[in-house]
């Protein structure tokens, strides 16, 4: 570990995306750590006195014993908030549009970029008054994210308290604070418009709705035969060549939904 509490270790052994490393006092499951000299993200799954395992999640040839890692003190997170939509993003939420402005068509390893647009202005709109008693997940404003999709700005799980400010009508980055929130024990909470999320944590809910209508998915034959509930989940079995991308794609087309998100 360095003298400013950062945990810095040396590559011992390299398996492919697994690297082992020794020296890393401190490190935490989970945490996030850049291997190598060129940096490559990668994220600690199994601690052993000073060793830890860690999966890299970008391409590792060339890494060799010897190299440093070095923690980043920070769970491997994705950033929630306006921006979202119409974006590309790789495994771990590298927007890959702004990735090819920087670098060009091939991604460098170790690269870096945040994930939502940091210039950008979005029109918020508060929904909330100063003095107003909120608790998680009560919205504070919207954003038209898009014509279609009015994205809420809630209150981040684990807040709970008072406004004591309000941004008014206007134009604001993710960055800048839209509303504070006193809680009981007179600490203020600073409200941006995204927020940071572990991935591993699962997000909170105060109940679950049972599927109760159908999702029309635009294809007859699935309507009919095997229909899909909204809220549901659905699984399209087959061997290579017989369909399942192209049945995937309408369905991403024409069903009933407005947001949909396709991973492939």
């Amino acid at each position: 570990m360095s003298n400013n509490g950062t945990v810095k270790g040396e590559i011992v052994k390299v398996a492919g995306p697994v690297v082992e490393a020794e020296g890393c006092e401190g490190a935490k499951m989970y945490e996030v750590f850049r291997v190598g000299d060129e940096g490559l993200i990668g994220e600690v799954i199994n601690i052993e006195e000073d060793r830890a395992t860690i999966q890299v999640y970008e391409e590792t040839t060339g890494l060799q014993p010897g190299e440093p890692v070095e923690g980043t003190g920070e769970l491997l997170s994705v950033e929630l908030g306006p921006g979202l939509l119409s974006q590309i993003f790789d495994g771990i939420q590298r927007p890959l549009p702004e990735i090819r402005e920087e670098v060009g068509d091939f991604v460098e390893r170790g690269i870096l970029v945040p994930a939502l647009d940091r210039d950008k202005k979005w029109e918020f709109k508060p929904v909330v008054n100063e003095g107003t008693k909120v608790e998680e997940g009560d919205v504070l404003g919207t954003v038209p994210e898009t014509e279609v999709i009015e994205h809420k700005i809630m209150v981040p799980p684990g807040v709970s308290g008072t406004v004591i400010d309000i941004a008014s009508d206007g134009e604001y980055t993710i960055e800048e604070t839209i509303a504070v929130i006193e809680d009981e024990e007179g600490e203020e909470h600073e409200i941006k418009m995204y927020q940071e999320w572990p991935v591993r944590r699962p997000r909170p809910y105060k109940r679950k709705l049972d599927p109760e209508e159908p999702l029309i998915t635009g294809q007859r034959v699935i309507d009919t035969f095997f229909p899909v509930a909204k809220g549901g989940t659905a699984a399209i079995p087959g061997p290579f060549g017989s369909g399942k991308t192209v049945t995937q794609q309408q369905l991403a087309k024409w069903s009933d939904a407005q947001v949909v998100v396709y991973i492939g």
